[in-house]
């Protein structure tokens, strides 16, 4: 069978294929083919080919016109589908993908009239010189194109929700049980604030390459032209032309610490965003939000009143997916025999599948949101019905007094009682030792206002 989306084995090129790549032209829509796919890789290691030329021009090894410099640049900058078909083209007959790169670049150099510049192409480096250059400015360009704005737009809608909701009271559930009340905007400010806190913690750390040779001591640079200053030149290409941060003492490959460093902070966020599911999706099973209907949509082949959580729920999967490749990624990549093994190669090919994954989540958790409404009605029920709630108020108050042992009568009031309301406080309140103010005062609690303080949001 032709490979299309009803044929793919993965679901990524498959049933969500048009979620994620160029297949939905919609604004803003995720292109994650871009980053991640085999085209994407080799344009990617042309690009880091054709700039690597190019410094070695502005260098002085070799002569370049602005216009010849140009029409290099095109080369990676108009890439074309059939341009990688060519390069895998010469893969079948070099079974090497980045010698192929080298042999698709050195046909454009011809076609230009820069023949005697040719063998200048790859210069000194080794394959891993350019993925591990090309793979890391992949890698980051995602970040910053796709997965940073989803992460801080539904940071934002999270927060937006928050302050929407900052002022309704809400029983809490400690171990499942009725607990001191909170306010509902407080509890999605949680979220909030642990999002934001990874989000800078992930954005802090840098996208690292490796570029130094055959086993990352410059050994053919330096034996060419030993007057020049080839730490200093790996350093300017990667830092300055790419972006990225040079590893200064590799192997042959770089140790990958950084990128496993990114990889387990957005498993973290990965991990808060599961919490956020699962709470939301309870929050909705407890009935306190509705869910709009989609005309058309279907709940349950079944039962036709449904309306399903399903959106937290596809999202809470593709976490645990994304999740489980995210720690496989970042405990096997560091690890090489020696100057470097090929272990490393196979499972670098794989970085888009848990992105993806990551990214479908994100975009299952925004509609989700968009979908509920508030039943305010019932979570003013819930704190209603449990008036059980204000006890540690009224005997923290009493403490306050020095009241002898309240909280052991509360406790007694109140523990395995299955009937007790405001009546129940009132009469217990009426009979305290206490002033007619403190009194006043204790009846003044009610669950609806037994809500602590936070920092403003």
């Amino acid at each position: 069978m032709q490979l299309e989306p009803l044929t793919a084995v993965s679901p990524i090129d498959g049933r969500y294929r048009s979620q994620l790549s160029n297949a939905d032209e919609m604004a803003g829509s995720p292109k994650l083919d871009e980053y991640f796919s085999e085209y994407a890789l080799i344009r990617y290691r042309v690009r880091v080919e054709v700039e690597y030329l190019l410094l070695l021009a502005d260098k002085g090894l070799l002569p370049l016109s602005n216009e010849q410099a140009q029409q290099l640049r095109a080369i990676y900058q108009q890439f074309s589908m059939a341009d990688a078909k060519q390069v895998k083209a010469y893969e079948k007959t070099t079974n090497h993908d980045v010698k192929a790169v080298e042999y698709f670049l050195k046909d454009c150099i011809d076609r230009l009239g820069l023949s005697e510049q040719r063998e200048w192409v790859h210069f000194g480096l080794t394959s891993q010189d350019i993925n591990n250059t090309a793979v890391p400015l992949s890698w980051r360009e995602a970040l910053e194109h796709e997965l940073y704005p989803r992460l801080e737009g539904l940071t934002l809608r999270l927060a937006n929700l928050a302050s929407e909701w900052q002022n309704i009271p809400m029983l809490a559930r400690t171990h499942g049980q009725p607990a001191s009340p909170t306010r509902l905007g407080k509890e999605f400010m949680v979220f909030v604030e642990r999002l934001r806190r990874q989000f800078s913690q992930l954005q802090s750390i840098p996208t690292s390459a490796k570029f130094g040779g055959a086993t990352g001591n410059f050994n053919a640079h330096h034996i060419a032209y030993p007057h020049i200053d080839w730490i200093e030149f790996g350093n300017q290409f990667v830092n300055d032309r790419l972006g990225l941060r040079r590893q200064q003492f590799t192997t042959q490959i770089e140790h990958y610490d950084d990128l496993a460093a990114q990889m387990d902070t957005i498993k973290r966020i990965g991990v808060i965003l599961i919490d956020l599911c699962r709470d939301v999706w309870t929050y909705v099973s407890m009935d306190y939000f509705k869910q709009r209907i989609k005309e058309g949509e279907v709940g349950s082949s079944a039962m036709p009143h449904k309306v399903n959580p399903i959106d937290f729920e596809n999202a809470e999967g593709n976490l645990g997916i994304a999740n489980a490749l995210w720690e496989h990624l970042s405990s096997k990549l560091p690890i090489s025999r020696l100057q470097r093994d090929l272990t490393d190669s196979t499972v670098l090919r794989n970085i888009g599948v848990p992105f993806a994954h990551f990214v479908l989540a994100i975009l299952s958790i925004e509609r989700g949101l968009q979908k509920l409404v508030l039943n305010e009605e019932k979570i003013r029920l819930d704190l209603q019905m449990n008036w059980i709630v204000i006890a540690e108020a009224i005997q923290t108050i009493l403490r306050r007094e020095k009241y002898p042992n309240p909280y052991e009568a509360l406790k007694a009031l109140t523990r395995g009682n299955a009937h007790v309301d405001t009546s129940t406080f009132e009469r217990f309140v009426d009979g305290l030792a206490v002033s007619e103010e403190v009194k006043n005062e204790l009846r003044s609690v009610t669950p609806f206002t037994y809500v602590g303080v936070n920092p403003k949001f």
